[in-house]
Formats: structure tokens, sequence, C-alpha cells
């Protein structure tokens, strides 16, 4: 989830723990706690593209991490805090690294949660920003804040945070259900045989749903949203992946393949190969549009060593997509 999304989260179980004996400090150290997991995006400065996007949300969003670092910050805290409980920081720190990376498990990307078991979690049912998530929990965080720390209105606004995020992210499988057995019945009134499909919600929102599927050659795209009148179509994207040739041997393009789990077209233009992560869909709804929101440049130098180059984004076109997505939530 973004930053203020686990700050938020973060001071929430600060205060849950702790929230009683040191006020509002719980808070801020929650709130810290909630952000250090992130820190892994430092990797794409001093390596390589896959290598960044491998160990994203990898080894500080498992539970190994939570519980071997929760202790050292636990101790630093209690060294020149007022409170000298050792035990307290530590479960303080152990609970707000170990709720970031389960939240973050529910988006598209996922988490590497049982680190170092090479298994990803990806429930795919919330976008990484979603204001009906954040916005009420924050509410309530706020009105905890104002509180004094031994009341129980304090208590109260602070459960209520936690209870009504948890209870919009258990709705969120029930909503991706449903848009997954809409998809499911499309599919099978169109006559489309496939061997894969794969929904998630679309930016900012969980009434537009988005769809993945899987043929022989192709990979379609659908959307589908809760207000909608008319029937899901699909547009189709060849594969393109026999434009690999002997690249697709290589090791950083296996690695690249197992990020994005098979979800990958190839695309050439002007002499040049481009990897289509397919996850995150196109950054328009275009039924023509070719630009996928995570694309790579592929390049081989002369020593055979291969590299992954991210295609930049225009700031426009994330503007375009907002406003693209807003008419389609309204239906179709």
């Amino acid at each position: 989830m973004d930053s203020v999304t686990q700050i938020v989260l973060g001071a929430a179980v600060g205060e849950a723990v702790l929230g009683k004996k040191v006020g509002n400090k719980a808070m801020l150290y929650g709130a810290i706690a909630g952000t250090i997991p992130d820190l892994d995006v430092l990797a794409s400065h001093v390596t390589d593209t896959v290598t960044a996007l491998a160990v994203h949300r990898g080894f500080t969003h498992s539970i190994v991490f939570s519980v071997l670092f929760a202790p050292l910050f636990g101790w630093l805290v209690s060294r020149y805090e007022s409170l000298k409980d050792f035990k307290s920081w530590s479960w303080l720190f152990f609970w707000a690294f170990v709720t970031h990376p389960i939240l973050d498990a529910h988006t598209t990307w996922g988490t590497q949660l049982f680190w170092p078991f090479d298994l990803r979690l990806a429930f795919k049912t919330i976008f990484v920003i979603d204001p009906l998530y954040t916005l009420p929990f924050l509410v309530f965080l706020i009105l905890a804040m104002l509180q004094k720390r031994t009341t129980e209105k304090r208590q109260f606004y602070n459960r209520m945070g936690l209870y009504v995020s948890t209870a919009y992210l258990l709705l969120t499988f029930l909503l991706k259900w449903i848009a997954f057995a809409q998809f499911e019945s499309a599919l099978k009134t169109q006559n489309i045989t496939y061997t894969q499909l794969d929904t998630r919600p679309s930016p900012m929102n969980t009434i537009l749903w988005s769809a993945n599927v899987e043929t022989e050659k192709t990979y379609l795209l659908g959307h589908y949203s809760f207000f909608d009148s008319q029937p899901i179509t699909f547009e189709a994207y060849p594969k393109n992946h026999e434009l690999l040739g002997d690249l697709k041997e290589k090791a950083p393009v296996q690695r690249m393949i197992a990020i994005s789990e098979g979800w990958y077209t190839i695309s050439s233009q002007d002499g040049k190969l481009y990897f289509n992560d397919l996850r995150f869909g196109l950054l328009s709804l275009d039924p023509q549009a070719q630009d996928f929101v995570f694309k790579y440049q592929i390049e081989e130098n002369d020593n055979g060593q291969v590299t992954f180059t991210e295609v930049p984004k225009n700031k426009r076109d994330g503007k375009k997509l907002l406003t693209e997505l807003w008419r389609r939530v309204k239906g179709n």
C-alpha cells in the first residue's frame, strides 16, 4: 500500500499495543515502524532493475524480518525513552512490522511474507491506493489522537479504525469473487477457451475490476464495473514470446518472467525489444492502447549481458487514465 496508508496502520497498531502507557508516542513509533519495510525501494539506486524488482517486498516484508529486527528497534528505543520496557517496545515494532506486509499481500504485487521460501502472497483484492480503506481509518486515528491516553474514547476510536478498515479489506474478497464470476460467465457466453483467469481492482477503487485471460497465443484484457449494463468485452494482445529468441534462456529474462508470474508480452518497436508486465494493465482504457503501466526495454551488450530498463511514464498519461477510469467506473 502507499506510504500514507502504512503510516496510518502503523500508528493505529502502535496505539493498540502501547498507547495506554506512552500516549501519542506509541502512534509516532508505530508510524515510523510502518514505513521501515518499504526502505527496500532504495535497492533501485544500488543495483540493476531486475534485482531491485526481485528484492522489492521481499526480506523486509517477511515474518523473519519482523522477528529479527523488532527486538533491535525495541532495544534502541527503550535505551532513551522514559519507558524502559524493552519487551513492550519490541512488541510494538513487531506488530507494526508484520501488519505492513500482511496488508501489502492484498495488493497485486503482493509480498514474500514467508521469505526465504520462494512464495509471493498476492490476493489482488485492493489497489495500492484506496481512499475507502485509508480515509475512514485516518479519521478514527485523528479522533483517537485528540483524546487523553487513559480515556476509553481513545481506545474506542482506535479500535473502530482497525475494525472498519479490516471489515473493508474482508469485503474486497467478496467483491473480487463476484467480479471473477462475472468474467467467468462472460468467457463462457462468448465461447472463449482459456487456461488462466486473473482479476484485480482498478486504481483507487473496488467497483471497477480488470481481468487478464490467457489463451494459447494471446492474452485477453477486460473490465467489469458493478454499474455495467452491457456485456463484458475483451481485447486481445499477442504474447509474442517467440520474439525473445535465445534471450529467453538468459538468467535476467528468466527472472523477469518469474517476477511477472508469466503474465507478460513482448513487443518490438523501432528495432527495440520490450517486456510488458500485464499484471498492472495499460496506461489507457482505449482498446487500441499498447503502452503498459510497466514496460521495460531489453538490451544485450557485446558480452551477452542482458539488462532491463523501465520506460518512463508520462504524468499526462496518468491523469488521462484516472479520467478514463472515473468514466468507466460509472458503467459501460
